[in-house]
């Protein structure tokens, strides 16, 4: 199953690992396109490294490299002479909204809503979504594609491994914490060590 429906997806979804990991491998069942841009990954590496020193922006690189290997055709690029035709309260969000227009997306992403006021968005026929119900509703239309994807984001973690609650905890914790609460009724599906043992 491919789908045409379109999600734009804001920095603030990448900025934490657990969720960054989580929306690629579902945005692999194909229920959705994903796309992203550079700008997009500028920002949450940035934003990062500047809250966590401790990272080094080479292994961010990498992460970088990665998700654009994971999802084909994500990158949206040549939006930038819609930004200065887009109005919101803060400028330098016009990009997101800009390059959401290019790729025809109908939603982005964000836990910024405040910053797209829907009046400003109508236009473009475009709305935002919190990614606790963005990823809610995706399990929605397809619950067994999305627990296989669940699946796959728990079992790659190995070095070290993870308990599911601890997967589960991280995830509420990322902000997505009533995914995480529907999630829980499915630890019976899912290897007890993390390991697929």
């Amino acid at each position: 199953m491919i789908s045409t429906f379109t999600a734009f997806f804001d920095a603030n979804v990448f900025y934490g690992a657990r969720l960054r990991s989580l929306a690629l491998f579902v945005a692999q069942t194909k229920l959705f396109r994903a796309r992203w841009s550079e700008r997009i990954h500028d920002e949450w590496v940035r934003n990062l490294i500047k809250n966590r020193p401790d990272l080094a922006p080479e292994d961010l690189a990498k992460t970088r490299a990665a998700m654009n290997a994971a999802v084909p055709d994500c990158l949206v690029e040549g939006y930038e002479p819609l930004i200065q035709s887009i109005e919101l309260p803060d400028p330098d969000d016009r990009h997101v909204v800009a390059a959401a227009i290019l790729t025809r997306a109908s939603v982005i992403v964000t836990f910024n809503e405040n910053d797209f006021p829907p009046a400003a968005l109508a236009g473009f026929r475009l709305h935002t979504k919190h990614p606790d119900d963005f990823l809610r509703d995706v399990f929605d239309l397809a619950p067994e594609l999305f627990i296989e994807a669940v699946r796959s984001d728990f079992l790659h973690y190995v070095n070290p491994s993870l308990d599911y609650a601890d997967y589960l905890a991280s995830l509420a914790r990322s902000g997505v914490p009533r995914l995480a609460k529907d999630l829980a009724a499915f630890e019976v599906l899912m290897p007890s060590d993390g390991n697929g043992v």
